[in-house]
């Protein structure tokens, strides 16, 4: 028994110091209520700079908390932005697959949810002249629509993202700065939506990078993934480690 409530008390206390900082924020998309996570910077910045971080596909996960508080570390402003709403987070990777795919499908729903987390970053304290848009896979998608939007940030970091766009889509001219960080081996990202990315940021003169990372698949920033390249999604350390740097440099660079 002694042995269990230690446990628990271990657990509680590892959750608190990883997560102690952010603070669950209510907001609305109609009469949709949605919860986001919102980080305080230990030291502010002068520029108040903020940091909108948008999930994977199974929705506000750890990962994503995880880098909200090194964020807030490091002076930023971090909100962690609830794209599905509370009462519809997946259960499974096959409903994860279904909401990502309604919000791929009509993105004009996606790009809503991504402003209004980017309202609450700025409520939140964000300057709103200083801000990137950062995600992973389905969030990694997200960053690329805040800059095909023309969202009003100053820089977009995708994270093995998703990079399609309906060809229907009318190309419009890219302010903000783009980083794409992307496996190398990546099964799920074609050679043909790679280049059709590229072609499309040269005819939106986009001021953009595209940084490839050695034998990583699909995922490789999460620890949950498993390292089995072969299942087309797997984390990779190296990558994982390699492309935080990028995304500080990119930070410092754009911020």
């Amino acid at each position: 028994m002694k042995n269990n409530i230690l446990a628990i008390v271990v657990l509680f206390s590892l959750s608190f110091t990883s997560f102690g900082q952010l603070k669950a924020v209510d907001y609305k998309d109609g009469e949709q209520l949605l919860k986001g996570w919102s980080g305080k910077p230990e030291k502010i910045l002068k520029n108040k700079p903020g940091v909108l971080i948008l999930p994977a596909w199974m929705g506000i996960d750890d990962h994503a908390k995880e880098s909200a508080v090194e964020l807030s570390k490091l002076g930023y402003q971090t909100f962690v932005a609830d794209i599905y709403g509370v009462g519809n987070m997946p259960t499974n990777f096959s409903e994860a697959g279904q909401k990502a795919g309604y919000y791929k499908k009509n993105i004009n729903d996606y790009q809503k949810r991504i402003q209004l987390a980017l309202d609450q970053l700025i409520v939140q304290g964000a300057n709103p002249d200083e801000i990137v848009v950062m995600g992973y896979c389905f969030g990694g998608t997200g960053a690329v629509e805040a800059a095909r939007s023309n969202m009003k940030v100053k820089g977009i970091v995708s994270f093995h993202g998703g990079l399609g766009r309906d060809e229907s889509r009318t190309v419009e001219p890219i302010a903000s700065r783009v980083l794409v960080l992307h496996g190398a081996d990546d099964p799920y990202v074609s050679e043909k939506e790679v280049k059709a990315f590229q072609d499309e940021m040269r005819t939106a003169k986009a001021d953009w990078e595209m940084v490839y990372f050695a034998n990583a698949v699909h995922s490789f920033t999460d620890k949950n993934a498993g390292t089995d390249n072969s299942k087309g999604a797997a984390y990779n350390e190296k990558a994982d480690k390699r492309s935080w740097k990028e995304l500080i440099r990119f930070l410092n660079d754009v911020l």
